[in-house]
């Protein structure tokens, strides 16, 4: 693939099933996961960045309610909605991330503000606020973030006296990786945490060599699922590890590293893109909401396990 472009999308891994997602959530996740996927797309294929397409691809997915991510973000135990995100170009391994928003409509554009605009790389809570104020990034009332759904959800791991972690998860994180007709890659990972968290946790999403890893030598990559896991694998580091220096394809790379995660008591899932434009997913969970796209005219949208 001289010349050629892939790109990569997940909208969360976890308890994904027909049963559990019902029909007209399912419709909804296909038809944002297939926006999301023309949006980067059509920056692709006219010779733009990774890096401008998988921005493109997830600020479709975080202004889309059927993703925990921006709008539709999972509700802390204060009842309240904390929005993580990152972003990585394969170049030069630039990134940008932030974590604890409040107010920012597309997380991952501030983590491209920090990168770009900034010595910084993650910058978090009221500080990264004010710094979205000062870079004239979009912000709206915390109310646009919060849906019925995911209140529900809350209330009911509340009435049960349960906590984040004890139930059977899905985790709706979205992202997106990307090759470019240059070679280059990128990678984009946005979050809502995970229902009922506490004490301002932040996961695996915006911390760079976890959740979000790009790098022209080996891989881009963007995780979704137990975010503690993930962080102690590295997920992203690791698979470009494997791959940059013990030779070993993206499958194999991502299949080790998601042992690692499940041997340390996780679950969830990857999609990694390579220099080459092989663009994979895998996952230890019932299914994944996912989609990808080539120039050479592959095109799939996926929500479950795979047959």
């Amino acid at each position: 693939m001289t010349d050629g472009w892939s790109l990569v999308l997940h909208g969360g891994a976890g308890t994904i099933t027909p049963e559990r997602i019902g029909a007209g959530a399912e419709a909804g996740a296909g038809e944002a996961l297939a926006r999301a996927l023309d949006a980067g797309s059509a920056i692709l294929d006219a010779g733009g960045a990774a890096l401008d397409a998988v921005e493109a691809a997830v600020r479709v997915l975080e202004d889309d309610p059927h993703f925990n991510a921006g709008r539709g973000a999972a509700f802390t135990r204060a009842g309240t909605n904390e929005l993580d995100a990152a972003i990585m170009r394969g170049t030069d391994r630039a990134a940008g991330s932030v974590a604890g928003l409040t107010r920012v409509r597309n997380p991952v554009s501030l983590a491209r503000r920090v990168m770009e605009a900034s010595p910084h790389v993650l910058l978090a809570g009221a500080g990264a606020e004010e710094f979205a104020a000062g870079q004239g990034v979009e912000t709206v009332d915390p109310a646009w973030f919060a849906v019925a759904e995911r209140r529900r959800q809350l209330d009911e791991l509340l009435a049960r006296g349960g906590d984040a972690f004890d139930v059977d998860m899905k985790y709706g994180t979205v992202g997106a990786v990307a090759r470019d007709r240059q070679g280059h890659l990128a990678a984009a990972t946005s979050t809502g945490g995970v229902t009922g968290k506490r004490w301002g946790r932040i996961g695996d999403s915006p911390l760079i060599g976890a959740g979000t890893y790009a790098d022209d030598r080996a891989c881009a990559v963007s995780c979704t699922g137990s975010g503690e896991q993930f962080v102690r694998v590295g997920v992203g580091h690791e698979i470009a590890a494997r791959i940059r220096l013990a030779g070993e394809d993206a499958g194999a790379a991502a299949e080790a590293a998601l042992a690692e995660v499940r041997a340390l008591g996780g679950t969830g899932g990857v999609i990694v893109v390579t220099p080459a434009g092989e663009a994979i997913w895998r996952f230890i969970t019932p299914g994944m909401y996912r989609a990808r796209a080539t120039s050479a005219g592959l095109r799939e949208v996926a929500l479950y396990g795979e047959a």
